[in-house]
Formats: structure tokens, sequence, C-alpha cells
């Protein structure tokens, strides 16, 4: 039997053009890590994380309403906290220099826009679980560790390499001479140290800093981790254990105690909760290779090194000095809402008369708000701003501690490792940005079914079979 008339009249149901592969809604992610090298390279690897942020933001804007991780509020109040420190920014400091310019401005609008570029990424990956797999984000973030680690082990070979890039070009002269600026712009591989009474260089590529180095690659570590030696990892589980080995060297000579700190914290936390968890097998992995590499480590050079470094904490001093000095003004000056920016101090922590000489580039005190991301949250967002930022972070820990799944515990790693380098690496930057990614991927297991990734790209199945044994 035919079918009727105005059926067969009827027009052809509309077919959706294919979206342009290139523009899925993880591009702004991929772009921004598979080509980190090349934006290094051309002076655009801070600029780059504030323009995927505006990408991710187009993206958002199309999804309409938005799901927050839990604890949101806090981080919300937070930023509210954060931004109302602009009416500060003109106050004095008790014994800080005094004065007010563009410079502060040019400072709170910077690191204000890092806070909103951290917070769009965090949401951007929790809402985007469909789209934008899991698996995906863990091996961009696993990709980074591998890039971290080569830069590192090329800082080591050629830690002399330098050259102009293209901003550096293209910017005013004038602009480029500022120290800060230049920092930014002109790739270079590593920076050298003389406080273990040789030159020593310490990786900075594919960062500003060698702190920021050692800050990076320890937030990079668990996802790495997780990339390699689960679910569908295929040929990256060989590969895996020779980038560990490589990535030893630079570690190591980066001479970064909150580093090494840092990743003895996240080896004992991931095999308490591999324990926990009853992950009898990757818990004997990871205790293996622990015990196979200090063997390895103590019989090698780079354990006189370390103990060299340890015997050496040259700056302890100015570290210690300036937390206490950033508590003390933060509380005699404004307690509640802080003062919006960094501070100069006057003089030295030892005199008021003292500073920087030609003989002695350590006697200048540091400008406070710097030594630590902690210690700018003091500083800038007072006590009550300190406490938002940290209850978010401790809301959002808590809330998968007790995960069973792999992913919980690399991102309970990564928020426990972020918090940790807080107290001695200025972490607002990309290292913040990789932590508020760890929490955007476990508010994805608060989505309801039809929110999530395909089941085969879903957390709890980034695991082998083998070994859930």
């Amino acid at each position: 039997m035919g079918k009727p008339a105005s059926v067969l009249l009827a027009p052809p149901a509309p077919v959706a053009k294919p979206e342009p592969r290139f523009f899925k809604p993880g591009w702004p992610l991929v772009v921004l890590y598979v080509f980190f090298p090349l934006w290094w390279a051309l002076g655009l690897a801070q600029l780059i994380f504030f323009v995927m942020a505006a990408a991710m933001v187009v993206i958002l804007r199309k999804k309409g309403s938005l799901k927050v991780p839990h604890g949101f509020a806090l981080w919300l109040l937070f930023m509210i906290w954060m931004f109302a420190g602009v009416l500060m920014v003109r106050a004095v400091a008790p014994d800080t220099a005094p004065g007010f310019g563009l410079g502060r401005v040019f400072n709170f609008a910077v690191w204000a826009g890092w806070y909103v570029a951290v917070t769009v990424a965090m949401l951007y990956v929790a809402n985007t679980a469909k789209e934008l797999p899991t698996q995906k984000v863990v091996r961009l973030l696993g990709w980074m560790f591998v890039v971290t680690a080569g830069f590192g082990v090329l800082a080591v070979l050629m830690p002399t390499l330098e050259f102009p890039s293209l901003m550096e070009v293209i910017l005013p002269k004038s602009l480029v001479k500022t120290n800060f600026v230049r920092t930014l712009v002109h790739p270079s591989l590593a920076s050298s140290s003389d406080f273990l009474g040789y030159v020593q260089p310490r990786p900075t590529a594919p960062f500003p800093y060698s702190n920021a180095w050692g800050n990076n690659i320890a937030l990079y570590l668990p996802f790495f981790m997780l990339a390699c030696f689960g679910k569908g990892a295929g040929w990256r589980r060989k590969l895996g254990p020779v980038v560990l080995v490589a990535a030893t060297f630079p570690i190591i000579f980066s001479l970064n105690r909150g580093l090494w700190i840092s990743l003895a914290f996240a080896a004992i936390y991931a095999s308490v909760r591999l324990a926990v968890n009853g992950r009898t097998r990757a818990l004997q992995a990871l205790v293996g290779a622990l015990l196979v590499g200090g063997i390895v480590f103590v019989s090698s050079p780079l354990y006189d090194t370390v103990v060299l470094r340890v015997e050496t904490p040259h700056s302890n001093d100015r570290r210690a000095g300036t937390a206490e000095t950033v508590i003390s003004v933060a509380a005699q000056g404004s307690p509640i809402l802080g003062f919006g920016t960094t501070r100069t101090m006057q003089g030295s922590f030892s005199s008021l008369a003292g500073g920087e000489t030609a003989a002695c580039h350590q006697c200048a005190a540091p400008p406070l708000g710097t030594q630590g991301f902690m210690w700018r949250l003091v500083l800038t967002t007072g006590f009550v701003g300190t406490i938002l930022c940290l209850g978010f972070f401790a809301v959002s820990f808590l809330r998968r501690a007790r995960g069973p799944n792999p992913l919980d515990v690399a991102c309970c790693t990564v928020l426990l490792d972020a918090v940790l380098c807080f107290f001695v690496y200025d972490s607002l930057g990309s290292a913040m940005f990789t932590a508020m990614i760890a929490i955007g991927l476990m508010a994805r297991s608060d989505l309801p079914p039809e929110d999530r990734a395909p089941v085969d790209l879903a957390p709890e199945n980034l695991v082998p079979k083998e070994v859930t044994a």
C-alpha cells in the first residue's frame, strides 16, 4: 500500500550541518595544551590561557544554564571578595613603601584576570562531559607532564639556550625591557642559581620561572600516571616508565624543595588511597617502582645534589620573614578585606635602611604577597578571603576523598599538591588552571547519567580490569 500523498509531498527533514571538527567544544583545551611548546616559543605561553578562557566563555554561553561544583558558593563569595579588594589598592599598608600608580592597578587587573580564567576553566570542564570526554582531558594534562619534563631535560643538557620570541619583537622595546614582561615573553630553557657554591642551571621552560616549573610538573604528574597506566593506555603503558625516569633528572636539578616535598606527600597519599580502595596490584606496582627508583637514586650522583640542597636552606629566612610580615601587615591594616595587591616593604627584614646591594641581591625583601600564593591570599583578600578560598578547595577535596575510582585519587592528589604548593609557590597562573580543571573533572561525578560521557570513557572505567582484582 502506497504512502499518503501528504507524506509524499512533505518536505524532507532538515539535515544539520556537521560541526567543523576543529571547533567542537573540546578544542580550547586541545589548542592550549597540544601546541603549548609553540606558544612558549612565540612568547605566548601566558597569554594563551586568557585567549582560550575567552573561547570557553563563548562555548558556555551557548549551553545556557550551567552546573557548578559543590561548594561553588564559597568560590563565588571569594571572587566577590577579591574584586572588592580594588577599593584598597590606594591604601597604604603598615610598614610598606607609600605611593600609588598605574603599576598597582595593572597588578590587580592581571591577577584578577587569572582568577576569572581559572574559574571559567573549571566551569567549562564541569559542563562539557559529553563533548569533552574525561579520558581526553586526562591525556591532555598527562601530555603536559611530558612537555614539562622534556623541556626540563633540555634545560639540563642546554641550559644557556634562549632566543627572542615573536611577541618580544612585536612589543615596544620600552615594555620588553621591564623584567616582568621580558620574563613572560622571552623563551629560555633555564635560570641559574649559585647558592650551592657553584652555578646550577634550574629548568624554567615552558614556564617563566623555575618555581613555576616545579609547581606545574607536580600537578601534571597524577594525570600522567592515570593516562599511562589506566584503562586504554595502550602504547603509553610502555612509554610511561621511560618518561618518569627521564623526568627524575630535571626534578632533582631544579633544586625545588617544595616540589620534592609535594611529590613525597603525593606518593604517600596515593598509596594509602589505593590500599583503602583495594587496588592491590596498582599499589604493588607503585611501591615497587618507588623502591627501585629509590635504590637507583641513592646510588647515583643525584643523591649528593639533594643532600647539598637540603643542607643549603638559602631562602628559608626570606620566606619565613615574608610570611610573618604579611600576616602582621594584614592583621594590623586590613584583616577583613586585605589590600587588593602586593606591596613593597620598607627596607629589609632586619633594618628599615636595608636593601639590595651589588654584593648582596638577597638583602632586599621580596614584595609582600609573593613567595607563596597563601601569602598573596592573606595580603590581597584578607583573612576572610583566604578562608573562603581554602574552604572551597577543602569542600572539593572532601567531596571525593573517599571516591573509589582512580580519577578521584588523581584529582584529590592534585588538590593536595596544589594546597601544599600554596605555601611556597606563587600558584596563581597555569598551576591554578590545572587545579581548577581537576575540580571540574570531580564535579562530573555528580552529574546525572544523561549528562555524563559515554560508558567507556566514564571516570569509574579509567582503570584496567586486571588492576581492580
